[in-house]
C-alpha cells in the first residue's frame, strides 16, 4: 500500500429538498448533505477486502461485494481491509448506498496513495451506484462527494455524471428528518411511476418540468436569504409528488405533522411510496424533535447549508 489508510473516512447521506424523480428525466434537484452518513474504516491487510456487515442479506452482500470490487478495480486493489458502520438509516431514501459509496471510495483513494477529492472520490462513487441502481441520476452521490448544497442536473441517458451547481446561503439552512411507515423498493416505485409516464407522456413531462422549474426557484430563493420561499416551493413540490402517485397517507400525514410544528415547508424526499423519509424546513428544529422523538417518531435534525454557530 502506498501510504497507511486513515482510521476512518465519510460518506455523507442526503435529502433532496426539490425535484426527486423529475431529476432522472433531465430536470434540476436542489439537495443538500446530511451530517448523518456512512463511515468507512481501514487497516492495512494483504489484499483489498471488505467486511460486509451481519445484518445484510445475501443479494445484498453480493450486491455490495460486486460495487466495492468494480470501484477497487479502478485503483489498483489497494491491499486494505475496509469496514463499514452506518450511521444514519438505510433504504429510507436517504442516500444511503451513495454514502457507502463514497465512503468506500474515499478509503480506496486513501489507500492506493491518491487524494481523495470530491471530483475523484464521486468518479469511484459513481462506479459503485451504477452496480447498486444500474442507471442512477448521479444526485446522491455528487451531493455526497461535495457535501454542499447543490443544484443538480444531468441530461437523461448520458454516460456524464451530470454538473452539481453550488448554492450558497446567507441563513442556516436546517431540516427535521422523519421516518414515517415502510418504504416501498425503489425499483418497484420508479418502475410504476415510469409505467405511467410512457403512457401518458406529455401529462406526466409537464408535472417533471413544473418539478423543475421549483427546483431553480427554490434555489434562487436559498441564495437571497428566502427560507419562506423556499418552504413555500416544498410544500408545492409535495403536492406535484402525490399527483404523481409518490405519496402515501402515512407520509401525508407525517408531512402535515411537521408543518403542524412550525415547518416552513415538508414533504417526502427520496422515492416515495408507501413509506419513508419526509423532510421539514425549520428555523428552530429542536423542539420539533424533542416532541417528535417523544411520541416514538424515529427523527434527526441537520444543516444543509449556511452560517454554522462556533
Amino acid at each position: 500500500m502506498a501510504t497507511s489508510p486513515p482510521l476512518s473516512t465519510f460518506g455523507a447521506g442526503k435529502v433532496i429538498l426539490l425535484g426527486e424523480h423529475s431529476v432522472v428525466y433531465g430536470h434540476p434537484a436542489l439537495a443538500g448533505p446530511l451530517s448523518q452518513g456512512v463511515k468507512a474504516r481501514g487497516v492495512p491487510a494483504r489484499k483489498c477486502q471488505l467486511t460486509l456487515p451481519a445484518t445484510m442479506s445475501r443479494a445484498q452482500r453480493a450486491q455490495l461485494t460486486g460495487a466495492f470490487l468494480r470501484a477497487a478495480k479502478l485503483v489498483g486493489e489497494p491491499p486494505v481491509k475496509v469496514s463499514l458502520d452506518p450511521e444514519l438509516p438505510l433504504s429510507a431514501g436517504l442516500g444511503s448506498s451513495a454514502a457507502v459509496s463514497v465512503a468506500c471510495a474515499r478509503m480506496l483513494l486513501c489507500a492506493a496513495g491518491r487524494e481523495p477529492t470530491p471530483k475523484e472520490a464521486a468518479r469511484l462513487a459513481w462506479e459503485m451506484e451504477q452496480e447498486f441502481h444500474g442507471t442512477p441520476s448521479g444526485v446522491d452521490h455528487t451531493t455526497s462527494a461535495e457535501e454542499r448544497l447543490l443544484l443538480y442536473r444531468r441530461a437523461p441517458g448520458s454516460s456524464d455524471t451530470g454538473r452539481g451547481k453550488v448554492v450558497d446561503s446567507p441563513r442556516p439552512l436546517r431540516v427535521v428528518v422523519a421516518l414515517a411507515g415502510e418504504r416501498s423498493p425503489t425499483k418497484k416505485t420508479v418502475g410504476a411511476l415510469r409505467e405511467r409516464q410512457a403512457r401518458w407522456p406529455e401529462r406526466y413531462q409537464r408535472l417533471f418540468a413544473q418539478m423543475g422549474k421549483l427546483a431553480s426557484e427554490g434555489a434562487r430563493a436559498v441564495e437571497a436569504g428566502d427560507l419562506e420561499g423556499l418552504g413555500d416551493a416544498m410544500n408545492v413540490n409535495q403536492g406535484l409528488l402525490a399527483a404523481l402517485g409518490l405519496s402515501s397517507p402515512v407520509l401525508e400525514e407525517m408531512v402535515y405533522r411537521l408543518r403542524g410544528l412550525g415547518a416552513l415547508g415538508a414533504k417526502l424526499t427520496g422515492a416515495g411510496g408507501d413509506g419513508g423519509a419526509v423532510v421539514g424546513l425549520f428555523l428552530e428544529p429542536e423542539p420539533a424533535v424533542d416532541q417528535l422523538t417523544r411520541l416514538g417518531v424515529r427523527c434527526f435534525s441537520s444543516q444543509l447549508a449556511g452560517p454554522r454557530a462556533t
